[in-house]
């Protein structure tokens, strides 16, 4: 029997990109990294698996005609996921469409664009990974 903890998984969907690739960044905090490009698969993957945490972007898509965009699907499915943090990436341009977003539907955590790789890590941090040292 191992003493290692279950490793935690994260799910990443990258949609669009154009940010750095992070995966190394997931893998160094401990956590499995899945990807999907598309959200018909992330939404596939939430029914045979569990993330702990998700990384997705907002991507306003005005010609959707009841949604503001694939995100509002992934929450939608999400909120029956109550241990899943998301964590989202959105332009500033989109500030109020998310809200508007955010306020029927809360997420853990929201990024703006360029995403900087230490504001993500303590996105990702969750106090129970913390070691505090005595002093």
């Amino acid at each position: 029997m191992s003493d290692r903890a279950p490793q935690k998984l994260l799910l990443s969907i990258i949609e669009l990109g154009g940010y750095p690739n992070f995966t190394p960044l997931y893998e160094s905090l401990g956590y499995e990294v899945a990807v999907a490009t598309r959200m018909r698969k992330a939404l596939g993957f939430l029914k045979e698996h569990r993330p702990d945490v998700i990384v997705a972007e907002f991507n306003f898509q005005s010609d959707f005609r009841d949604r503001t965009s694939n995100l509002e699907s992934l929450l939608a499915v999400v909120q029956r996921l109550p241990e899943t943090r998301v964590i989202v990436f959105y332009e500033q341009e989109f500030a109020m469409q998310f809200d508007n977003l955010r306020a029927r539907i809360p997420v853990y955590k929201a990024l703006t664009f360029p995403i900087e790789a230490s504001m993500l890590q303590t996105s990702l941090q969750d106090p129970a990974d913390t070691v505090t040292v005595p002093g």
